[in-house]
């Protein structure tokens, strides 16, 4: 029996995905994906799953430590811009960051990029940028996954998450205990990183500025200032762990200083926290008054120019201090821990 359809049935390029085309970009990518090779991977991508050799990787006694995050509304700013380099280092630190929290070396990474119809150049910028993410955190990108949705996205819109797992010794899991008089670290931060855009861009929609007109708050176009990637601290936090004196870190993302600082301490201390021991990056202070927002939802909706508070001693304040500069770390006394007496975090005048 022949069947008198051949030719004119439906594909499913027809339906709006492009299987030809997904083969040409994983090609594309493998470049960038080979670039993060590190100490216990094994293999490439194209498989049913990634492989990583703790053994290889140098660990005696691991605890796996898993983080998943996403880059949120940030997204839309890269959509309507075509801005697009920078937002694989956001997808990357937001996981990475919260693995070095619990004392883990972030080991490997893996994507979700979910678009309505592949468009290979933007892919491959967003695959290049989780690359330099990775590179950045000494982590291998070992897998991911590209999904064409038609019908679920818009056109030109995408969407990501990411997924990390990292290892730490049995006894180096943090945080440890803090204690009374320890000392805040703050780790500048390279802006908003990827926290708060849901008010920034009402803000920003409010204001009457495109996102190519010149930023009235610093760094090129309102667009690129605040499409800025966050900064990632692997490095300098593995090169702090070293020392006896460290606590803990507290990754400052949604809910601020004081959401996240709180989750580091027992219930009977507070942290008390200088506002104007570090410059609040201008960004801030616009976001401020141009929105009319009060300090206190501020404090709750940004980093406010913090990306990672370090609880350390009182006395290896000064030596960890050194540590996190000699690799680059921007850092600031930010304050102290007390008994705690009301809130878990006291903030001083600003």
């Amino acid at each position: 029996m022949t069947d008198e359809r051949d030719g004119t049935g439906l594909t499913y390029r027809d339906a709006g995905v492009d299987v030809d085309a997904g083969n040409a970009f994983v090609e594309a990518i493998k470049p960038a994906v080979r670039s993060t090779t590190r100490p216990g991977m094994m293999g490439g991508i194209g498989g049913f799953g990634g492989l990583f050799d703790l053994r290889a990787a140098g660990f005696d006694d691991p605890i796996l430590v898993a983080a998943t995050d996403g880059v949120g509304t940030k997204l839309k700013i890269a959509i309507e811009t075509g801005l697009h380099g920078g937002i694989g280092i956001d997808l990357v630190a937001m996981c990475v960051n919260d693995l070095l929290a619990q004392g883990a070396q972030p080991l490997f990474f893996l994507d979700y990029y979910a678009t309505g119809a592949l468009d290979i150049g933007q892919g491959r910028a967003i695959v290049d940028g989780i690359a330099e993410g990775c590179r950045q955190a000494g982590c291998g990108l070992i897998g991911g996954e590209t999904a064409e949705m038609p019908g679920l996205y818009a056109p030109g819109d995408y969407d990501l998450a990411g997924f990390s797992v990292g290892a730490v010794e049995r006894d180096g899991i943090l945080p440890r205990t803090a204690q009374q008089g320890d000392v805040l670290l703050g780790l500048a931060s390279s802006g908003p990183h990827s926290n708060g855009y849901s008010l920034i861009r009402k803000i920003v929609g409010k204001s009457g500025l495109g996102w190519h007109d010149p930023s009235p708050f610093g760094g090129g176009s309102v667009a690129e200032a605040l499409i800025e990637p966050t900064r990632i601290y692997v490095r300098a936090g593995l090169a702090a762990m070293k020392h006896p004196g460290l606590r803990g870190f507290a990754h400052i993302t949604g809910g601020g200083l004081t959401e996240n600082v709180p989750r580091v301490l027992s219930d009977d201390l507070a942290a008390h926290i200088d506002p104007a021991a570090w410059p609040r990056p201008a960004v801030f202070d616009w976001l401020a008054r141009e929105g009319g927002v009060e300090e206190t939802e501020m404090r709750r909706a940004f980093n406010l120019g913090i990306g990672m508070v370090v609880v350390v001693a009182a006395e290896a304040a000064a030596e960890i201090r050194a540590i996190l500069q000699d690799e680059g770390e921007t850092v600031h006394e930010i304050g102290h821990l007390a008994p705690r007496d009301g809130g878990a975090v006291v903030y001083g005048p600003r």
